[in-house]
């Protein structure tokens, strides 16, 4: 009675233990209900180890189970499901390799009790064959087109034509799975999803597929191409920083608006609706699952305005509607399942039950299938034995032909088998390369760093040569200002002085030598002064002269002004000089050039 009660409290434990995960994630605080949906399935995808699980290995799986010979209201129970889900992940942990190994028992308790808390809710212990088949078709992993054709040959009749009642069944049981991780609300069933969806009365199976992968897709299915948008980019890298955060990278989406010159956002940011500057929760924001440098956009815009690349691409393939008629494997040796998850080539009839596909041998299955080979290769010599024994001798060149053509056949074709298993090894290992993050950049060229600092020394000496340049001619503008300025109250002081002095005017010949009042600015001129700016704190004619658009004749107008320096310094120190003794005054005529009897005329 204990040990039955302890296995129940382990039971309940394990079936919370999921939802719990789930909820210290804090997948709430997403405020757009379908990317909060699609985040929180994709998590319950990732802990369950259905991502790893290829869409074709799970069909596969089903058929091994016998389960595409069951009704789709047949009901299995518990046990038998469970037997189900180990047959898949015991032939996913042989198809990994051995460092990549997953715990199976717990990856089976995961997405048993998930399961059972998803559809079978009044806990009866049994569930239905179509809501196993939705639901593991829909987690598991692998491409969404693929995911789609396997469901509507699930939901069509012989002639290729969706059933509505059948579609009807399984959007009640795909949609449990958003109310399984409590947003039933957003995305729950109603009676009018089907008509929603479809509103035409005959579907065939590409227009199921264009539906449901349109943009946007039916609202109740919003969450499911959403759900395998972030399957691919969860390792997709973005050299942009975020507006908001200001972190230098993103990973996963990347947000830009349209109204904000420049505004991007990184998918934390934009889930959680924060905003600043000018922009606004209510902008429109396109979603980007990929980074293009310029370079790439600008020859991407050049080959598309050119006609090189096409405008629009069909988001699938086109397949024909009529249903292909299966092949008669009846007598054929069924090879195992690919053993990875890489795109193959499929073949499948829209109408048929199950599909019809083009298998590639994995390494692992290498010596299994020589031995198939080889068996069927005895058995066909054993019949020609048989054969050759029955007839005639006169057939006997013929069955000797019919043989060797037989080994011929069955060489080749071990060949072709080799070459295809070499070609899976090689994409194998370019898809697990693509897989990892990508690294940093490599060091930059030392050549061409050399020559950027370089350019950028020369840059900086020039710029230390303009600024110098620069501040000399502010200086000379500022001492010719200064003499001029002079020049203007001499001048003045001479007409002033005109009516009664009895000075006459000194000669031309007079010259002094007089320290000039030079002005020398702290401010240092920067690289990027203009002209106007060194001419700042400069006036008069000075300006005048250098500001103008069209200059005056400065030779001409610097001989006048430094001829009439030299009169008026001539006529300073000879006055300041009157007061002195004759002989000073002749040293200073001496000294000046000057004509003794004009100081002696102007002593008297």
């Amino acid at each position: 009675m204990i040990e039955e009660g302890s296995k129940r409290g382990k039971a309940m434990v394990e079936k919370r233990q999921l939802f719990m995960e789930m909820r210290a994630q804090n997948f709430d605080v997403i405020r757009l209900s379908t990317y909060r949906t699609a985040c929180k399935l994709r998590f319950v995808q990732k802990r369950c180890n259905l991502h790893l699980v290829d869409v074709w290995n799970m069909i596969e799986a089903f058929r091994d189970n016998g389960l595409n010979t069951l009704d789709h209201n047949a009901e299995i129970n518990v046990s038998r499901l469970e037997t189900i889900l180990s047959s898949i992940y015991y032939q996913l942990n042989k198809r990994l390799p051995t460092t990549h190994q997953i715990n199976v028992e717990q990856s089976i308790g995961l997405l048993l009790n998930f399961m059972v808390a998803t559809y079978d809710s009044e806990s009866h212990g049994k569930l239905t064959v179509f809501s196993m088949k939705a639901m593991l078709a829909t987690m598991c992993g692998g491409k969404i087109v693929d995911k789609l054709r396997y469901i509507f040959s699930q939901i069509s009749d012989s002639s290729g034509i969706m059933v509505f009642a059948k579609f009807d069944q399984f959007l009640r049981e795909v949609l449990k799975l958003p109310t399984a991780v409590f947003e039933g609300p957003s995305f729950g069933y109603t009676e009018h999803s089907v008509r929603t969806c479809f509103p035409q009365q005959k579907i065939m199976l590409n227009t199921f597929l264009d539906v449901l992968m349109a943009d946007p897709p039916p609202q109740c299915l919003v969450w499911l191409p959403l759900m395998h948008r972030l399957a691919n980019v969860e390792n997709v890298f973005h050299p942009v920083e975020c507006s908001y955060c200001r972190s230098e990278s993103m990973m996963g989406f990347r947000y830009r608006c349209q109204q904000c010159h420049g505004y991007q956002l990184c998918q934390s940011c934009f889930w959680r609706g924060h905003a600043n500057g000018p922009h606004s929760n209510q902008h429109q924001m396109k979603e980007h699952s990929s980074w293009k440098s310029p370079a790439k956009k600008l020859s991407h815009a050049i080959s598309k305005s050119l006609g090189c690349v096409p405008i629009g691409e069909p988001p699938h393939p086109v397949f024909p509607e009529q249903a292909e008629r299966p092949q008669e494997l009846a007598h054929t040796v069924q090879p195992k399942p690919v053993a990875n998850n890489m795109n193959d080539t499929i073949l499948m009839s829209s109408g048929a039950p199950t599909p019809t596909k083009s298998v590639l041998e994995s390494p692992s299955r290498l010596d299994e299938e020589h031995r198939l080979i080889a068996r069927y290769a005895a058995r066909l010599a054993a019949e020609a034995g048989n054969s050759t024994q029955q007839c005639p001798p006169t057939d006997l060149s013929f069955n000797f032909d019919a043989n060797k053509q037989q080994r011929q056949l069955i060489a080749e074709l071990e060949n072709k088998n080799r070459e295809i298993l070499q070609e899976i090894q090689r994409l194998r290992l370019e898809h697990e390369q693509a897989s990892q993050p990508t690294p940093e950049k490599a060091q930059q060229n030392p050549t061409l760093l050399t020559e950027l600092r370089l350019l950028r020394h020369r840059k900086d000496e020039l710029e230390r040569r303009m600024s110098a340049l620069q501040e000399s001619r502010r200086e000379l503008m500022v001492q010719l200002e200064g003499l001029m300025r002079l020049l203007k109250d001499e001048e003045q002081k001479q007409a002033s002085q005109s009516g009664g002095s009895p000075h006459s005017s000194p000669s031309h010949g007079a010259g002094c030598s007089m320290p000039m009042p030079i002005r020398s600015t702290s401010a240092g001129s920067t690289p990027t002064h203009t002209p106007q700016d060194c001419l700042a704190g400069v006036g008069g004619d000075v300006l005048e002269a250098f500001a103008q658009g069209v200059p005056r004749n400065l030779r001409n107008d610097l001989l006048v002004a430094a001829d009439s320096i030299t009169n008026t310094m001539s006529s300073l120190v000879k006055e300041l000089h009157s007061v002195d003794d004759v002989g000073e005054e002749e040293e200073a005529n001496m000294r000046n050039g000057g004509d003794r009897g004009t100081v002696r005329l102007q002593r008297h």
